[in-house]
This record gives structure tokens, C-alpha cells and sequence, in this order.
């Protein structure tokens, strides 16, 4: 895929498989909803991470105490697989590796939180819908338990098997 085609299909995709090496060294896999950010200037990103050409990051939310954040705690790479199609001739993605970023304040936490949900709150190809009250006092509460992924690009593969035009 271009550049283009692969933002057009992130913009796209709800849900990512985030890989991340667990305490036996074994690859540990997890399903994450994600949004896609603009990338900060250089200097905001911290001092573990640089920024990239690309334009966006890709963040998602999780439980702090969830084997991948201990799992990134150890080893700040982790890779990321998005992906659609269900024939051989329809399969499209993107892998990308990362490195991660673990955001703890709570500020940071509540804003992606209502970001994520309000992105999946509508169904695809719709403007979001704004989240009632309700949706957003329980996500300030799941907040204190939760912390921000940044996965920061290093490198990207992507495939688009449409393109073969049926020759394998």
C-alpha cells in the first residue's frame, strides 16, 4: 500500500493486534480498539521515543495491571497488526514496529478514553456521536485503572492482495 492507502485504511480499521514479548519470551498477542493522532512536534514525544515522518501514531488504552503493559514495562517494542479481509484475494493490512510509550496521568488517560469510544460509538462510514453524560462519568472512572499506549513507528509492512488481480 502507499503511504496514503495505508492512513485511509488505519483511518478504516477499529481494532489492532498488538504483540508484545511476555515474561517466558513468548509472543503475547491482544486484541485493542485504537484512534490515530497527529504525531507532536519533536521534543513532546519524551526522551524514549522519536518521532517519524509519518503523520499519525496510533494510541489505545488499556488496564494498567494487563500483562502487556507489564510486558512493554520490561521491553518498550511491541508490534501491530491491522488487518481486513476474509478470502485470499481480499486480504489487506499493515505491521507496524513500534516502540511504546506508557501515559499514566489520568488527564491523558480520560481524553483517550472518550476519544476511543466516541470513534466506536457510531457505526463505520458515520460522523461520531457525541457520548452521553452517562458514558463519559464511567469512562473518568475506568480511567484510574487504565493508562495510554503511543506506539511510536519504527518501521511498516503492508499488503493489499486486490491488487493482485488474482494472480497469486
Amino acid at each position: 500500500m502507499s503511504a496514503v492507502e495505508a492512513r485511509a485504511f488505519l483511518d478504516e480499521e477499529r481494532t489492532v493486534t498488538c504483540a508484545t514479548i511476555g515474561p517466558r519470551g513468548w509472543p503475547h498477542l491482544m486484541p485493542l480498539w485504537y484512534v490515530l493522532r497527529r504525531t507532536a512536534p519533536a521534543g513532546e514525544l519524551g526522551s524514549m521515543v522519536t518521532p517519524t515522518d509519518h503523520d499519525v501514531q496510533l494510541w489505545a488504552w488499556t488496564y494498567g495491571a494487563s500483562q502487556k503493559v507489564r510486558n512493554v514495562e520490561r521491553d518498550a517494542r511491541a508490534t501491530l497488526q491491522i488487518e481486513a479481509g476474509e478470502l485470499y484475494h481480499e486480504l489487506r493490512g499493515v505491521m507496524l514496529e513500534c516502540e511504546v510509550a506508557v501515559h499514566r496521568d489520568l488527564e491523558t488517560v480520560s481524553a483517550l478514553g472518550r476519544e476511543i469510544l466516541t470513534r466506536n460509538a457510531a457505526p463505520r462510514g458515520e460522523p461520531p456521536v457525541e457520548l452521553p453524560a452517562d458514558a463519559v462519568t464511567a469512562i473518568a472512572k475506568q480511567a484510574a485503572k487504565r493508562v495510554a499506549l503511543q506506539f511510536v513507528e519504527l518501521r511498516r509492512s503492508s499488503w493489499d492482495h486486490r491488487k493482485l488481480g488474482g494472480v497469486y
